[in-house]
């Protein structure tokens, strides 16, 4: 028969045992485009150098402590509202500061696709740092990049079901496109619009393919070069390309939107049909030509919506 101390020894043993498997389960790997990386399962001070990232981040209920800049702004998307406050700015989308991301003590880095060899180098250093192997922008790699992101911050199920609520979203909208409009004037370009003219966005890019998703028969006009983001900047005169059933008109700051205003004043702008049945939708370019993740998503998704309750009527 045991004896009290050894059913004592027997529990501390037990305990150590039990102490040491939970310290090997502290951590998780993630695979990622230069390797498997360790991540811990409860990481604190997280910093996004991506904006695909934050916006994942924010999806899922952590709010990074660092982040970059938007195109065109020195702050981050405003679409993305309060959620925002007191987070550090550590780079553009052209420059990371990664003095300014040490500063911040990170135990998590999210970054881009297009992170280089050197700079991964560096910021493996200061944390472990997540980089996707898709490429950044695309709808697929959304995706990719949510249940990647999610893997490492320890919230696989919350990610899945973020995607899910998107698509699920997407289907609805789908039906009442398929019923309010019919096929042949579901035609629809999205265009950026900048002070030196109008530029026409990749069907391949992330919100052309959540408007394809919706019912949208989406078109580049064929002048958008495989695999670039969108086309050359448009003069007035060669507007006609984007004359779609339905355009929209995406513009980044204050300058494009001045731009525009004065663009509308010219005969070439004013002989488009598109401008003629008032179907031109003014969005945020923040979100449709520069954000992704699934509240921009949920941003686009919002504008359809609100494009279909008061552009169109249910058929009588």
């Amino acid at each position: 028969m045991f004896s009290a101390r050894s059913f004592r020894h027997a529990a501390l043993l037990t305990a150590g045992l039990t102490a040491a498997m939970g310290a090997l389960a502290a951590d998780h790997i993630v695979s990622t485009k230069y390797g498997d990386v360790k991540v811990d399962n409860n990481v604190k001070r997280v910093v996004t150098l991506y904006e695909g990232a934050l916006d994942i981040s924010y999806a899922l209920g952590v709010n990074p402590i660092g982040a970059i800049t938007t195109r065109g702004s020195d702050t981050v998307s405003t679409y993305l509202g309060d959620r925002t406050k007191g987070l550090k700015i550590v780079g553009t989308t052209r420059e990371t500061n990664l003095e300014a991301v040490a500063a911040q003590h990170p135990d998590l880095i999210l970054a881009s696709s297009r992170l280089s060899p050197e700079q991964y180098k560096i910021l493996s250093k200061i944390a472990p740092t997540i980089v996707p192997k898709s490429k950044p922008h695309s709808f697929p790699s959304w995706e990719s990049e949510t249940r990647l992101f999610a893997k490492a911050l320890n919230k696989t199920a919350q990610g899945e079901a973020v995607i899910g609520r998107i698509h699920d979203r997407e289907a609805d909208i789908k039906n009442v496109v398929e019923v309010k409009i019919p096929k042949e004037k579901r035609n629809v370009s999205l265009i950026r619009w900048m002070p030196q003219g109008a530029m026409v966005m990749s069907t391949k890019i992330f919100s052309t393919e959540v408007l394809a998703n919706t019912g949208f028969n989406v078109n580049d006009g064929g002048i958008v070069k495989q695999g670039s983001p969108h086309s050359s900047a448009l003069s007035l005169e060669n507007l006609s390309s984007i004359d779609s059933e339905w355009v929209f008109l995406a513009t980044m700051n204050l300058e494009g939107q001045k731009s525009l205003d004065a663009a509308k004043k010219s005969p070439a702008f004013e002989r488009l049909n598109v401008v003629k049945k008032d179907h031109v939708i003014p969005v945020d370019g923040q979100v449709w030509t520069s954000g992704s993740g699934p509240i921009a998503a949920s941003v686009i998704l919002d504008d359809i919506q609100k494009m279909l309750d008061t552009k169109v009527s249910y058929p009588e």
